[in-house]
């Protein structure tokens, strides 16, 4: 059986160079036409009479399988569109998707699940593709199956889960990915370990810190037992993780929560964004993150070194194969970090590897081969293809993927015509009369609704001429109301100014009255005696008015009566005035 582990680092540029240089040779089977990822060979061999799920005898591989494993994409794409198996499986249990996740074959897997593959197929441990690119490191793999939808709680046979694989082997970038998909790092296997167990117990200590930070309670997780009784103390003591011993220790002689002593970031963008080279390379070599891995903010650390100029750490990431062209959630690519902060030299050496600039281009021709050569698609962020295809080789695979585009869209155009010419209707006719009965609908609605409204303005119409009218007929009432009253009041006014000029004439001044009394009080003062009000108001009257109490007039008497008491009051002052005297 072929080795079947994680991709390690990818060669040089210059190795590469050297073995695509290599001439190609005639190919015998299928299987190693789909290993050298040479589509015209394979097909020629599949015409030729080759059965497309042939098991190789000595791997009991598929050629699909061995896509899957080397990283063909071509050749994968040709195989599922001929109609290869995708649930066959090998002696393990895997099927490609297996192997995909196991190589870090994101592009692979993205077809895979395209073309509706099971990715909660387990093996013969009970493993499912998940758990394998867990184990393995390939975070972008792993993100790629979790966006499918794939379950990230799904067991083995020792009812791990895909957090205790990552915890076990140290796969930081996965372990992170995991916990921000809600997987539970509270759950134990079948021996009772918790995740943070399993990392103490192989001295993961990033990934240990990680866990403690995560835990509801980093105190008590230090002290969980397993079935065995045992801590994470007891584990780390037992199989001499120094590192793990030393934390905890400190821990507990500072007296400090564990899960607040460090704020756990992504370490290998922290080694790149400080420019430690020696950090970096250690966490890639020991598996812990791969070079293409990003964080929150979709950078890698090629992102990180080129915002601070680190110009080692870009080259060493550019001779590990790190993709330059990928994009963090900003839109930006390594170099355009580097122009932002205004570092040159970073600049001009990504620029000299820069492939292409998608904003200098169009249109697709699908004949212009230099097209196809200046542009290609992002690659995989966990390995790359262990094919050696030179760039004519690439570009000629994306001429022909594109052609296939072309003549596809054709034979559909075709296809829909001729369903129609049968009497058929296509998804999009039956979205386009749903959308025609649903706006007839509403037009029905509005229409109704205005013949409402017309309706009602008529009706208020009809009441507010009723008002006009009503008005009209009120205002002419008033009219006629009003001129006798007018008449009548000019009558009115000129017999009471008559009457008023005759009162006048017959009332005198009241001076008599005030100067007769003035004489009674004089004439008294000296015994201290007042006179007679009643007597000197009925003579005073009487002088007053030239006739006797009674007048022949009613309304007279009124008068008198109001003018009597006002002589009493001056009569009242006039003696209180004289005393005061």
């Amino acid at each position: 059986m072929p080795e079947v582990a994680s991709s390690g680092p990818a060669t040089s540029s210059r190795e590469t160079a050297k073995s695509c240089s290599r001439k190609k040779v005639q190919l015998g089977s299928i299987h190693d036409a789909v290993r050298a990822g040479d589509i015209k060979q394979l097909s020629e061999i599949v015409e030729r009479g080759a059965n497309i799920n042939e098991v190789d005898v000595l791997h009991k591989f598929t050629p699909l399988h061995w896509a899957a494993h080397s990283g063909s994409l071509e050749c994968l794409h040709w195989l599922l569109w001929h109609g290869a198996d995708i649930t066959q499986v090998t002696t393990r249990g895997w099927t490609a998707a297996h192997i995909a996740a196991i190589r870090g074959q994101d592009a692979c897997m993205q077809a895979l699940i395209i073309n509706r593959a099971n990715l909660a197929t387990q093996d013969d441990r009970g493993c499912t593709p998940l758990h394998l690119a867990a184990t393995h490191g390939h975070s972008f793999t792993l993100q790629t199956m979790l966006r499918s939808g794939v379950d990230p709680s799904v067991t083995d046979k020792r009812e791990w889960k895909p957090v205790h694989y990552a915890a076990f082997h140290g796969r930081l970038g996965c372990l992170q990915l995991l916990i921000k998909w809600g997987c539970g790092i509270e759950d134990v296997d079948y021996n009772g370990n918790l995740p943070v167990h399993l990392a103490a117990m192989e001295g993961h200590l990033h990934c240990f810190k990680l866990l403690l930070s995560r835990m509801s309670n980093g105190v008590q997780a230090l002290k969980a037992f397993n079935d065995n009784g045992e801590n994470v103390l007891d584990l780390a003591q037992r199989f001499f993780k120094q590192n793990i011993l030393q934390f905890i220790q400190g821990a507990a002689c500072e007296g400090n929560n564990p899960e607040d002593q460090e704020t756990l970031a992504f370490p290998g963008h922290v080694a790149a964004f400080k420019g430690d080279l020696e950090m970096l390379k250690k966490l890639l070599e020991d598996g812990i993150i791969n070079f293409n891995e990003r964080d929150d903010n979709g950078s890698t650390p090629m992102h990180k070194a080129a915002g601070q100029g680190h110009l080692e750490c870009l080259q060493w990431l550019i001779k590990m194969g790190a993709d330059n062209n990928i994009l963090n959630k900003a839109g930006e690519r390594p170099s355009d970090v580097a122009k932002r902060f205004a570092h040159l030299a970073a600049v001009k050496l990504l620029e000299g590897i820069q492939k292409y600039d998608l904003d200098d281009e169009n249109d697709i021709d699908e004949n212009d081969k230099k097209f196809f050569l200046r542009h290609g698609v992002e690659g995989s962020t966990d390995a790359k293809e262990d094919l050696c295809l030179s760039e004519l080789d690439k570009t000629d695979a994306r001429m022909r993927a594109y052609k296939k585009i072309v003549e596809l869209r054709h034979l559909l155009e075709i296809a829909e015509s001729n369903y129609k010419h049968l009497g058929g209707i296509t998804e999009e006719d039956l979205r386009q009369k749903k959308a025609q009965l649903e706006s007839e609908k509403i037009i029905k609605e509005l229409q109704g609704q205005l013949e409402y409204e017309r309706l009602r303005r008529e009706k208020l119409e009809c009441q507010l001429d009723e008002y006009r009218a009503e008005v009209d007929d009120l205002r002419e009432t008033i009219k006629k109301i009003q001129v006798p009253n007018l008449v009548a009041m000019e009558d009115d006014s000129g017999e009471s100014s008559k009457e008023k000029r005759q009162m006048k004439k017959k009332m005198p001044s009241g001076g008599v009255f005030i100067r007769s009394l003035s004489k009674e009080i004089e004439k008294h003062s000296s015994t201290g005696k007042l006179p007679d009000r009643k007597k000197i108001s009925v003579e005073n009257a009487v002088v007053d008015s030239g006739q006797g109490p009674q007048g022949p007039e009613g309304h007279l008497e009124k008068l008198l009566t109001t003018r009597q008491k006002q002589d009493q009051e001056g009569a009242e002052r006039l003696v209180a005035h004289g005393k005061c005297r």
